[in-house]
Parts: C-alpha cells; sequence; structure tokens
C-alpha cells in the first residue's frame, strides 16, 4: 500500500473527500500526514481526529521562498511518501522542490486547464462567457498550472449562475476525480509518456465524471 502525504492551507474539502473514501475502502493507500503551511489551518484538525498524524510549517517564519520550500522537503519525506498530494495548499512551490518530487507530485486546479490558470478560475470563467467549465487533476510541473493532466470534469455554466454557484457545481466534482486520480497512482495505473497521462486499462470506470453534470 502506497503512501501519500496531503498538504492543507485551509479546510482542506479534497483532503476530506480523499479521507472519506480511504475510509471507504475504495482508495487503497495509507494517508501518512497532512502538512499545512497555517498552523490555523482548520483541515488539521479534520485530520487529527482521522487519526492521520499532522504538521504544521509556518511559511512565514523563513527567510523566503527556497528557504521553505528546503524545510517542507524535509518535513515530508520524514514520512517516506510514494506520492504528494497538494489539496489547496496556497504555495507556489520552487523548480528544487517540483524536481524532487518529479512524477509523484499531484495537483487539482478548479479549471479546465489549460483554460484559466492560476487564480479566480469561476470568476473569469463568468467573465468570459464559457458554457463549459470543470476542474483538473495534473501532475506538478516547474510551470504553473500546465502539468500533464491526470483527469478532468466539466460542468455546465448555467445562465443564472454566479461566481458561488459555480465554485460549488466545480468542487462537488473535485471531491470526485480527485479520489480516483490518486487511486489509479495507487494501483500503479498512471505513466507519462511525451508530456501525456496514460492509464493502464482505460478510463470506461470514470466516463462519467468528464462529462458535463449539474
Amino acid at each position: 500500500m502506497k503512501n501519500i502525504v496531503i498538504l492543507i492551507s485551509g479546510r482542506g474539502s479534497n483532503m476530506e473527500a480523499l479521507i472519506a473514501a480511504r475510509d471507504a475502502g475504495t482508495l487503497p493507500v495509507n494517508i501518512a500526514a497532512v502538512i499545512s503551511n497555517r498552523p490555523d489551518a482548520a483541515g488539521l484538525a479534520t485530520a487529527e481526529r482521522a487519526g492521520i498524524p499532522v504538521r504544521a510549517l509556518d511559511h512565514k517564519g523563513f527567510a523566503g521562498r527556497e528557504a521553505f520550500d528546503a524545510a517542507l522537503v524535509e518535513c515530508i519525506d520524514a514520512f517516506k511518501p510514494d506520492l504528494v498530494v497538494l489539496a489547496g495548499f496556497m504555495r507556489i512551490l520552487t523548480p528544487d522542490f517540483v524536481r524532487h518530487y518529479e512524477g509523484r507530485l499531484l495537483n487539482i486546479h478548479p479549471s479546465l486547464l489549460p483554460a484559466f490558470p492560476g487564480l479566480h478560475t469561476h470568476e473569469r470563467a463568468l467573465e468570459e462567457g464559457v458554457r463549459i467549465h470543470g476542474c483538473t487533476v495534473h501532475f506538478v510541473t516547474a510551470e504553473l498550472d500546465h502539468g500533464p493532466v491526470v483527469i478532468q470534469a466539466a460542468v455546465p455554466v448555467l445562465p443564472d449562475d454566479t461566481e458561488a454557484t459555480l465554485a460549488a457545481r466545480v468542487l462537488r466534482q473535485e471531491h470526485q476525480i480527485y479520489p480516483q486520480a490518486v487511486r489509479w497512482f495507487a494501483e500503479d495505473r498512471l505513466s507519462i509518456e511525451a508530456g501525456r497521462v496514460r492509464v493502464a486499462g482505460g478510463v470506461q470506470e470514470s466516463a462519467a465524471l468528464v462529462s458535463p453534470q449539474v
């Protein structure tokens, strides 16, 4: 069984989805630790209640991004992870950090990448008038929000949508596809070939996750 370490900065709702999938027996991993760059992150208490070791490493206590990331690597590696999962970890990672975990660092982004990288994705989707929006699980590379895509889920943008209603619809899909992506990794089904992710055995079981849903 593979070890994963989850990084959060806040409530960690995607972390909660991963814990729930583990507890339901559909995600065959050991969640070795949850680590936050914010000591007051609500998700740390949630993880503790689930019996998961937690660590807080306050980025404000470091001279710069490189020093923080070096300390974070040391903290993560103490748990010997096979995979590091970013679940609302609101930090731009240094190239050295990304290289250290190359091929075993996943992120979820609230848009259908490559559309709308960065912040304020739902607001920007509404401003652009797109009819389809969604979320993406991808391997992390040094280029922000541009790593190889593992799985995406699409939702329709409704005429009366606000940023809040659209965000809530997308978040429900995030909670579906992130455990799926981590499960594929745990089952050794993911490979990266020429910058594209291949899923051994196909993706038929997740077909409903990659089509528009309300």
